[in-house]
This record gives C-alpha cells, sequence and structure tokens, in this order.
C-alpha cells in the first residue's frame, strides 16, 4: 500500500522518479524501488517524500482506496492525459478523506444523490432542457429564485462537490463515480480552486447536467451544449430571466448583467446568453453585444470584482462534528482538514479570521 501511495503521491505532485529522488536525496533507482515495494523508506525519508510531495506522511498509511469510473472531463485540448492522471489521483486523494471520515461514524450521516424521479425520458431539442431544470428545481424545493450557495445546495442533494487545487488553465471540472474498497459507489463533481465563483458555479451546474441528462439527449444533440444549457436554465430559469429582463428588449445595458451576475452567480456573458435563448433579445442583437463585450476584453476577465468562489463546508462541518462526539482525534481532525496542528487549534477556537472565513 505505501509503495501505491508513494508513486500516486510523485504522480500528483507532476514529478519524474529523478526530481522526487532529488529532493528526498536519494538516486531515482531507489524512489522506483519504493515505488515497486522493493525497498522500504525510513520514516525520515517518508518525511521528505511527503514535504516534496506536499502530503502529510498520513496519506502513505491511509487503507481507505477509491477508484474512480468513467471520469469526464471538461477541459480544453492542452490538458493532457499526464495532467489529466495527475487530477485524478488529487481528486482521489480527497475522496478518500472523506470516506475516512464516514467511516468514522456509527451510521453514514450523508444522502445518496439521484435524479427527481419523473424527468422526461427524451430530449429532442435544447429548448425542452428549460423544462427540465424547472422541474429539477421544483422536485428539489429551490423554487425559482437565486441559488445562494450552489455548492451546499448540491451535497444537501447527496452529491459530492471536490474543489481541487489545480492551476492547469485547461481544467475546469470533472464529474466521475467513486467506487470504495468495500462496494460502494456515488458519484462526484470536481472543479478547479483557480477559477471565480461564477465560472465554477457554471462548471458544477454543467456537470450536474451531465448526471441529470444521461440516456435522455436524442440522437444527435450534443452533450456538451446541452450541458451549458441546462447549467444556464438551472442558475437562472426563464421565468427569473422574463421578470427580471422583460419579454422582448432591443438592447440591454451592462450594469444590469453585472448586478445580475452578483444576484444569482451566472455571469455577465451567461446572462447575455440566457436573454437571447429566452427570447428576450434577437439573435443580431446577441452578436451586436457579444462583440462589444469581447472588444473591451471581458470574455477572460469580466469586470467589477469577481464572484466570491465556491467552498465546500459539509465535510469541514463533520469533522468538527466527529471530533465534538469524539470519534476522531484533533490528530485526525488536522489531518482530514490537511492543515497543522498549531493552525488547527487557532481555527478551532475561531482564533484566526480563517476559521470565521470558513464558517
Amino acid at each position: 500500500m505505501i509503495a501505491d501511495r508513494i508513486r500516486q503521491a510523485r504522480l500528483a505532485a507532476g514529478l519524474t522518479l529523478g526530481a522526487l529522488g532529488e529532493k528526498v536525496g536519494v538516486s531515482h533507482t531507489a524512489i522506483q524501488k519504493y515505488e515497486k515495494g522493493l525497498l522500504t523508506p525510513s520514516s525520515s525519508q517518508l518525511l521528505k517524500l511527503a514535504r516534496a510531495c506536499d502530503v502529510r506522511t498520513e496519506y502513505f498509511f491511509r487503507t481507505h482506496s477509491v477508484e474512480l469510473l468513467e471520469p469526464e472531463f471538461r477541459k480544453t485540448a492542452a490538458f493532457g492525459k499526464t495532467a489529466q492522471d495527475a487530477l485524478k489521483i488529487k481528486v482521489v486523494e480527497l475522496v478518500e478523506k472523506r470516506v475516512e471520515l464516514l467511516g468514522a461514524f456509527p451510521e453514514l450521516p450523508l444522502l445518496v444523490f439521484a435524479p427527481p424521479v419523473g424527468l422526461p425520458e427524451h430530449i429532442q431539442a435544447l429548448d425542452e432542457i428549460e423544462a427540465l431544470a424547472d422541474q429539477a428545481r421544483n422536485a428539489w424545493q429551490l423554487g425559482m429564485n437565486p441559488i445562494g450557495d450552489l455548492t451546499d445546495t448540491l451535497e444537501g442533494l447527496g452529491l459530492l462537490v471536490i474543489v481541487v487545487d489545480e492551476e492547469h488553465p485547461g481544467f475546469s471540472g470533472l464529474t466521475a463515480k467513486a467506487r470504495t474498497d468495500d462496494g460502494r459507489e456515488f458519484p462526484i463533481v470536481a472543479v478547479s480552486k483557480r477559477w471565480p465563483g461564477d465560472r465554477q458555479r457554471f462548471t458544477l451546474a454543467h456537470e450536474l447536467g451531465h448526471l441529470l441528462l444521461e440516456g435522455r439527449l436524442a440522437v444527435g444533440l450534443d452533450e456538451e451544449k446541452a450541458c451549458d444549457r441546462f447549467a444556464g436554465a438551472f442558475l437562472a430559469p426563464r421565468v427569473a430571466v422574463h421578470q427580471l429582463l422583460g419579454q422582448q428588449r432591443h438592447a440591454l445595458e451592462w450594469q444590469e448583467l453585472y448586478v445580475l451576475k452578483h444576484e444569482f452567480g451566472l455571469s455577465m456573458s451567461g446572462w447575455l446568453q440566457r436573454a437571447k435563448q429566452c427570447g428576450v433579445i434577437t439573435d443580431a442583437a446577441h452578436l451586436m453585444m457579444f462583440k462589444r463585450f469581447s472588444a473591451k476584453g471581458w470574455r477572460k476577465n469580466e469586470p467589477g470584482n469577481p464572484l466570491p468562489q465556491e467552498h465546500p463546508r459539509l465535510f469541514d462541518q463533520l469533522v468538527y462534528r466527529a471530533l465534538a462526539e469524539q470519534y476522531i482525534s484533533e490528530a485526525k481532525a488536522a489531518e482530514l482538514l490537511g492543515i497543522p496542528m498549531m493552525r488547527f487549534h487557532k481555527e478551532r477556537q475561531l482564533e484566526s479570521s480563517d476559521a470565521v472565513a470558513h464558517q
């Protein structure tokens, strides 16, 4: 098990055998033997391996294992196979922490995600996704108002959300099933930590679309476009678009798109697209505004304050719940949260700004 963990940690850190050996102070052959189980590193070498790969030493001894099934990436072509494999290892490591945490409870406190019953079996056109998104919102009692905390909403539905520290600009999101060593399976969605909140939210909604639209799309419908349509409709329902923008408009003001972005957590370009999809503006008006939008350089960075990033809070809350019930120790809590003991003690007593911000 330690041998596999060393290899996984190295790949997740993007290090070659030689690069890791140089950081640890051993040859690349020694690292290779560690990974094949032919040589066991000493405790001091394990500590150096952990520091070099940016993991805690406890990672090498974790007994729970998770396999990612059917991973589907939301990415650009630049995010190649090597980067994908490293990202999957990062996601697995974070899911393993959650599995270990849940195993500490006498009864599992998390729900099991399931699509709402009664959704249309066949989607023949993209416009039909509007009604499906509305049905999902109604089934989950979300109404038609803005979803303030999308991550919290999805995790409340039993969907495991992972915000992964991935700096590669080619990665946005991932959907997969996680299978534990005891045979349990559950869906997960992962988004990149590097993006602002509106992009994270759209990616989460897009990945939710993959889960809900699976097996429902007619032949010829592009699944990525369908999931984009679902994401927009889920974050900004048609009824809200018409209520806030009107039934028909000749043009839109940038300021109103900016206000709506911060109210609904959908980007300005997303609102511009929703205005066209809902018939508020014509295709010609959308094209004209989109050209102006692009000319201002807003496709890369939209103006004003960025939307706050998504932060999964359920895991942190469950760590402290397990600690309060004495299911886990302080050391285990700090390990699961991935922070040093000194910082953990301060956050536990709300003595740091990070502790307050995480609540």
